[in-house]
């Protein structure tokens, strides 16, 4: 078995190699004049390991191709963060099922995908082979019991996100809720735990994604102002866009972090062991 990876994965795809004990093969990654993706590999084995986050369209593309040259290998793709997977269902009349299309695309190929924290577990039913989702929930909790926490609480954003919280909470044995909203008027409002307190408290807000970071960054400023003595973030995937990273620490944010399923200055946690673990076991 050997371990492959496209340029943006490339951090986790060692990291996954390491927990596999398995060889990495390079890749070569260029573009043509025309901005066309071209990439060769190093000698591949008759198992591969694919790895590749779906950041952007171009990690996409990439993607595409480098499951291609691995043709006549038996391949397992992971893929740590799917990006389109939260476009899974049609509001309105013609537009496309994204999460369908992708996963039908990156079927090709493979034998088996493993996805992490996929937004949606019903997208794996779009993928034409056997599918498995794994959770970096625990691997977040313990990263957080090396932390100098005082009272500490792990609260979700909202009961949408309960179920991943109680997860993060299960690994370091902490107490959870989650964050409910009470509209005090046509444009006030407040948000605070179900069931908590968080007076002295130092709290981490859990989520699987960060993407604009607008309501962590309300909540905390709320939860500074309810005596929260520090507030923290943290998710699975950090993606982090329109200065996301800021506006949470302009919010009261004391810190955040993320795992490497994106590969950020911030990825303090590594998914590389947990799925390494979940190839094996497969």
């Amino acid at each position: 078995m050997k371990v492959i990876s496209t340029e943006p994965s490339q951090i986790l795809g060692a990291r996954v190699a390491a927990g596999l004990e398995a060889e990495v093969v390079d890749v070569r990654f260029s573009r043509f004049p025309d901005g066309e993706h071209y990439l060769q590999t190093g000698t591949v084995d008759e198992e591969m390991v694919i790895v590749g986050s779906v950041t952007t369209s171009d990690a996409f593309v990439q993607l595409l191709l480098l499951i291609d040259a691995c043709e006549g290998s038996e391949n397992t793709l992971v893929v740590p963060y799917m990006g389109y997977a939260r476009q899974d269902k049609r509001f309105n009349p013609g537009e496309p099922l994204s999460a369908r299309v992708v996963a039908a695309a990156l079927s090709r190929g493979v034998s088996r995908v493993v996805t992490v924290n996929i937004h949606e577990e019903g997208v794996l039913s779009h993928f034409r082979v056997p599918a498995k989702n794994v959770s970096l929930a625990s691997d977040i909790g313990r990263h957080l019991t090396g932390m100098d926490l005082n009272l500490p609480i792990i609260l979700a954003p909202d009961e949408g996100a309960a179920h991943f919280a109680g997860q993060v909470a299960a690994a370091c044995h902490w107490e959870w809720d989650y964050l409910k909203k009470t509209r005090l008027s046509g444009e006030e409002v407040r948000m605070e735990p179900k069931h908590l307190g968080v007076s002295g408290c130092d709290v981490v807000i859990v989520d699987d994604i960060i993407s604009t970071g607008g309501t962590i960054a309300t909540a905390a400023s709320m939860l500074r102002q309810q005596g929260a003595r520090r507030v923290y973030a943290a998710c699975v995937h950090g993606v982090f866009t329109g200065g996301a990273f800021m506006h949470l620490i302009g919010g009261g944010v004391r810190d955040v972090f993320c795992t490497d399923t994106v590969e950020r200055a911030c990825s303090r946690v590594s998914g590389g062991k947990t799925i390494a673990d979940t190839i094996i076991a497969c």
